[in-house]
């Protein structure tokens, strides 16, 4: 267990490591709600858990300011599941195990869940204290954020009185969020139909690319593991007869897939994986630059009995993983190096009889994003699939006359000498869920340096984290006058 004994705040690292024991992955609700009801009884707080276990605490305003205005302190309960090959972690079962190393906070083998456990333990520490001034508080804590807000949508927003809202979802603590993008789930369905042969098997695996967050890190141009196999699979398919057994990438269609694996047919091993090998040297040397981790191995087995996809779906999935749009789509011409609009495909299954491909779509723009779902309709009406759309959430329009942003900025500044960035993000927030629930209300987002979320990598300065939540209590007191 880590030790915080020399951080001024050490309460908001405990309660983390007490929420990282709880498995709270993205639709494992019910222990993480019940948790924060627990929290609330101990600390004798009003609270309501709704049918999407949706958590809302409330905490009347310190003494003498009763006359303030309410403010809402929001963060959301699911993280991002990823984990090393080696890791035994179970998600469903098992906690987070975290390790310090100086500043930084990291899980051992999986995601850490900063993003963004380390809010709700910002808030949690702030309602248990009664040593600090502050409004009365209304704290949301959103289920099923990671796969399109999900609670955030099903939440009865007439139980919220505030017009001010905090979000603490942002991952740089020199840096204040006032607009983000909406986006919706994109996923098309392909039958696969089978046949048991006894051949040769050649086994592809792709990985060590950087992966991450869809939104965060579209614009770094990392390499996408599915639709690198897609160009693979195109480049072999001129060069050596096989048949396709399966080809699988990604958990997360928020997140970049890092890895495929590839299982091919073959009457001629030893000729594909030469194949294999010489373009993906050539790949290799293309991208190291970006992706210096990148590995891949090539496994010939010996005959054995397999299920193949037959010929026509495998020519149509290499042919949707190769040409399908992937990536950004448009720049802002408002916003310097905005992402306007883009794509990802986080996930590509070709289990069983049916290969699935699920991707994360988002704009800035209603309009955009709209437009760039009827341009995956279209690209796959020529292919024998089914297409869905889902998860739909809006954009948070950018509010010029911010009282809460001037406020922020003036407390940072006041504090740190300096004034933060202020900018739009081109991924989602809350935000944009709760401003059109809400009329009027005044949003920002915030957070401490969180590095690679969604990625075994993440982690989390705890330096920042301290000074965040210095500015928060700041803040609240601001807010109380």
């Amino acid at each position: 267990m880590p030790n915080y004994k020399d951080t001024k705040h050490s309460r908001v690292f405990e309660l983390f490591e007490e929420l990282s024991k709880i498995p709270r992955g993205s639709g494992n609700r019910a222990a993480i709600a019940a948790f924060c009801a627990d929290f609330a009884e101990k600390n004798s707080l009003r609270y309501v858990v709704d049918d999407a276990k949706n958590v809302i605490i409330y905490k009347d305003a310190s003494r003498g300011y009763e006359n303030a205005e309410p403010v809402i302190l929001q963060g959301h309960l699911d993280m991002v599941c990823q984990k090393t090959v080696a890791s035994p972690i179970d998600f469903l079962t098992d906690g987070i195990e975290l390790v310090r190393e100086g500043d930084t906070l990291r899980a051992n083998g999986t995601t850490l869940g900063a993003d963004n456990g380390i809010a709700v333990a910002m808030v949690l520490s702030i309602l248990e204290r009664n040593d600090i001034p502050h409004p009365p508080i209304e704290a949301v804590f959103t289920t099923d954020e990671e796969i399109g807000m999900l609670g955030a949508v099903e939440i009865d927003t007439s139980l919220l009185s505030a017009k001010k809202l905090i979000n603490l979802d942002s991952e740089e603590d020199d840096t204040v969020t006032v607009s983000c993008a909406g986006g919706s789930d994109f996923k098309a369905f392909m039958s696969l139909k089978r046949q048991s042969v006894t051949t040769n098997i050649v086994k592809i695996s792709l990985s060590g690319l950087k992966g991450g967050h869809s939104g965060v890190e579209i614009a770094s141009h990392r390499v996408n593991a599915a639709t690198l196999s897609g160009r693979l699979l195109s480049y072999l398919a001129t060069k050596v007869d096989f048949d396709l057994v399966s080809i699988n990438s990604g958990t997360k269609a928020n997140a970049i897939p890092c890895a495929a694996e590839i299982i091919l047919a073959t009457a001629q091993p030893q000729e594909l994986a030469a194949f294999a090998h010489k373009y993906l040297d050539e790949i290799r040397a293309e991208i190291t630059h970006k992706e210096p981790d990148f590995t891949a191995e090539i496994i010939e087995e010996t005959k054995a009995e397999c299920p193949i996809i037959d010929k026509e779906a495998k020519k149509q999935l290499i042919f949707a993983l190769t040409c399908t749009p992937c990536g950004v789509m448009e720049m802002s011409a408002v916003i310097e190096e905005l992402v306007e609009t883009s794509l990802n495909l986080g996930i590509l299954s070709t289990d069983g009889d049916e290969a699935v491909l699920c991707y994360a779509l988002r704009s800035n723009k209603a309009s955009a994003l709209a437009a760039l779902e009827q341009k995956m309709k279209t690209f796959y009406s020529l292919l024998d699939v089914t297409v869905s759309t889902s998860g739909h959430y809006p954009p948070w329009e950018f509010k010029k006359d911010s009282a809460l942003t001037t406020l922020y900025t003036e407390t940072y500044r006041d504090l740190f000498g300096t004034a933060p960035k202020v900018e739009a993000i081109h991924a989602g927030l809350e935000c944009a869920v709760f401003s059109s629930a809400i009329p009027g209300v005044d949003c920002i987002a915030i957070g401490p340096n969180v590095y690679d979320a969604h990625t075994v990598l993440e982690r989390l300065s705890i330096a920042s984290a301290e000074k965040t939540y210095v500015l928060l209590l700041e803040l609240l007191k601001r807010l109380s006058a």
